[in-house]
Parts: C-alpha cells; sequence; structure tokens
C-alpha cells in the first residue's frame, strides 16, 4: 500500500454536502487548512450535475430540488450563488392513468366515480378538518371505513409495488419513516413539496459547490480512496494513517460499515442504475418526474430539460432502475432502514464514538435518509461542536 502524507489541520473525507460545507466552516471561521479526500472524479457528492453532449443539464445521480421550512438554511445556501424559485411536480402511472404525486383530491377524482369521490373527499375533511396532509400510514390507522378503504387502494396499487422495487424488500420491514415521506394532500395543490422556501440554481448545483469549496484554506484531492490510507488502532481509539497515529481531526462522511471492515454485518443500502435517453422531441412526460409503481424493474423517469426548464432542442431523461449496492458495486444510494439494520449501525455508531478527534456526519455516515436541508442542517450542528472542541 502507498503512503500519504497530509499537509492540513483537518482531513475530511467525502467532498457531498456535508463535507464540503464542513470544509468551508473550519476554513473561514476557525483558519484552519483542510484538505478534503473524496474517492469519486468530481466534487458535489450525490447533488454532481453537469451538460450532457446535447447541451442539457443533468443531474447524474437523480433529481434534486433544495427545499426547507428554516429560513437559515434558506439563507446559507444563498450565500453561495445564484438561485431561482423552483416548485417541483411529480406524476405517478397507475393503471395507465397519470395522477399527481404526492397523491391529492385529483387522485380521488381519477380513479373513483363522481358520487364516490366525493364521499372520501368528504370523509377526509371531516376526519382531518384542520389539516393540510396526512400519511398513508395515519389514512390506515383512521377508524373510518371510507378512508381505510382509500388508504388501502393507494398502498396496493402504489405504495407496496413502488417500495418493494425501490427498496428490495417487503414494506411491512422498513422503518415507518419511509412510508411517511411521501404524504396525501387534501387539497387539488399539485406541488411536490408543501416547504415555504424552494429553489433550484440558477447556473447548476456543481458551481455552487465551486463556491462553497472556494476558500485559500481548502484544497481537494480527488480520486483518492480514504480507506486505503485511514484505518482504526487494534484498540479502537485512534486513527491511524499509512498505519501510524494521526494526531489531526478528521470529518468522515461515509459508510461507518466500511470503516469498521469485519467488525461485523454489513450494513444494507440501496443503489440506482440509470439507462440515459435522448430523442429528438420537445418534451417526454408532462412533469419533470414521474413515478412507475407498477412497471416492470424501474421506479421512475426524470425528463431533465424540465429541472430546471431548459430551452434547448430535444430532450435527455432517465429511467432508474434501484439495485442492491453491493450487487451493483456503485454508489450506496440509500441506507435501507430496518431494525436489524438500525440495531447493527447502533454498533458501528459506538464503535466511532470511541475515536479520539473523529466526527462523523451526512447520510451514510449517519445512516439516515437526509433531504438536503435535513444534510445541511446536521452539518452545520457539526460545525458548533467543532468550533467548541477544535482549538
Amino acid at each position: 500500500m502507498d503512503s500519504k502524507l497530509i499537509e492540513a489541520d483537518c482531513l475530511i473525507i467525502g467532498c457531498g454536502l456535508s463535507g464540503s460545507v464542513i470544509a468551508r466552516f473550519l476554513a473561514e471561521e476557525l483558519d484552519k487548512r483542510v484538505v478534503i479526500w473524496e474517492r469519486r472524479n468530481h466534487i458535489a457528492g450525490n447533488m454532481y450535475d453537469f451538460k450532457d453532449s446535447h447541451g442539457i443539464l443533468v443531474h447524474k445521480y437523480g433529481p434534486h430540488a433544495f427545499h426547507t421550512k428554516k429560513e437559515y438554511l434558506y439563507d446559507y445556501i444563498n450565500r453561495f450563488g445564484d438561485w431561482n424559485p423552483f416548485y417541483l411536480t411529480c406524476l405517478a402511472k397507475i393503471d395507465g392513468i397519470f395522477t399527481p404525486s404526492p397523491f391529492n383530491f385529483q387522485t380521488i377524482d381519477d380513479f373513483y366515480l363522481p358520487e364516490e369521490a366525493k364521499e372520501i373527499k368528504d370523509h377526509l375533511l371531516l376526519a382531518y378538518p384542520d389539516r393540510q396532509r396526512a400519511t398513508i400510514l395515519e389514512l390506515f390507522e383512521n377508524s373510518d371505513i371510507v378512508i381505510k378503504n382509500f388508504a388501502k387502494f393507494l398502498f396496493e396499487k402504489d405504495y407496496r409495488p413502488y417500495t418493494a422495487k425501490q427498496w428490495g424488500i417487503d414494506p411491512s420491514k422498513l422503518d415507518t419513516s419511509i412510508l411517511k415521506r411521501v404524504p396525501i394532500f387534501f387539497s387539488y395543490d399539485r406541488e411536490y413539496f408543501d416547504d415555504p422556501y424552494q429553489i433550484i440554481p440558477q447556473e447548476s448545483y456543481t458551481s455552487i459547490f465551486h463556491s462553497i469549496l472556494n476558500h485559500n484554506n481548502i484544497r481537494v484531492e480527488l480520486e483518492v480512496e480514504a480507506l486505503d490510507y485511514l484505518s482504526v488502532s487494534p484498540g479502537g481509539n485512534e486513527m491511524l494513517l499509512n498505519g501510524n497515529d494521526i494526531d489531526i481531526p478528521i470529518i468522515y462522511t461515509g459508510a461507518l460499515d466500511e470503516l469498521f471492515q469485519g467488525s461485523g454485518e454489513s450494513l444494507p443500502y440501496r443503489s440506482l442504475l440509470f439507462d440515459w435517453k435522448y430523442e429528438e422531441i420537445e418534451s417526454f412526460q408532462d412533469a419533470p418526474v414521474v413515478a412507475y409503481p407498477q412497471a416492470e424493474g424501474f421506479t421512475r423517469i426524470t425528463e431533465y430539460k424540465k429541472l430546471p426548464v431548459q430551452l434547448v432542442h430535444g430532450t435527455t431523461y432517465a429511467i432508474e432502475y434501484p439495485v442492491d449496492y453491493k450487487v451493483a458495486e456503485n454508489e450506496p444510494y440509500y441506507p435501507v432502514l430496518t431494525e436489524q439494520s438500525q440495531a447493527d449501525y447502533a454498533k458501528y455508531k459506538s464503535f466511532a464514538e470511541k475515536i479520539r478527534n473523529f466526527y462523523f456526519c451526512g447520510r451514510l455516515a449517519d445512516y439516515k435518509y437526509y433531504n438536503m436541508d435535513q444534510t445541511l442542517e446536521r452539518a452545520l450542528e457539526l460545525c458548533q461542536k467543532l468550533k467548541s472542541e477544535i482549538i
């Protein structure tokens, strides 16, 4: 194994949103020299975007739209570039019909006769008079048989088949937080999110990352596999570089089970394979993102000239196929949150917390299904901890 030297005050593993935000804080607020090791050949993590050969801006790892309820997160991300308002709309194809996603009153109209549809909507408004939405689990738990039957219809037509493909297991084995991610709206509102702040970069996500990382104290090294050089000491309380003690703080945003190889069960992750298509047509589908719960193998299709709207000829779209991370030998996208996997993660977390000068955060390191704003919030929280602990 080759050796590698670090000429910096802090080492960050991963150049996604977590690692980049923390690097900026250490460099700007604490005047620390920071080096970032990124195993991929680009910055920006799964938010990386670029123009394809047809001049269309595409998101390499699936669609991203920044949304949040918290003004301070909105203000933070706006420091690093120009953003435009963007209200994502999505559809789902069920029994040959394209209906809004998340489901709303239009969905009820799409699949029920007028009298039945009115009855369901009336019952929902009566059961949830002060609510704008609810989860599929809440509808299942409602004592109203009309609401229960509607929930069963949605679950069997969409949630069950989509979840089985997306996660590779039966929905009953998943943590309930997964089924709570996509609500049902009690209106005809067609926006995917109801957050007050919904934006997308005017230029690109990659340009935002260039701005975040644009500091004299930050150096990014691409195509560096950190685990080729880093290891945990036999006692489990020191991080080693090339087999020797390392004294500088390390912020790790990768998967903890990969750091502690051989110390327990591998954590399950889902990955994605993309089938990229280009056609000489002006529009492929009626929304940027369309889910296909009943289709064979794939889950959704994203048309990128609509994310954001781009005035270009032709259109590029990607068909997403969920796969097991280990089988695909691809990037780990989503932690598969089950009772067993969370118990296994807790063991790795306890190992990590014993290591001196070692910090971890992010979707992989925390083993949580974060949205972008949640990732940003977690990174900023760690920044405050670092401020009190790093001199």
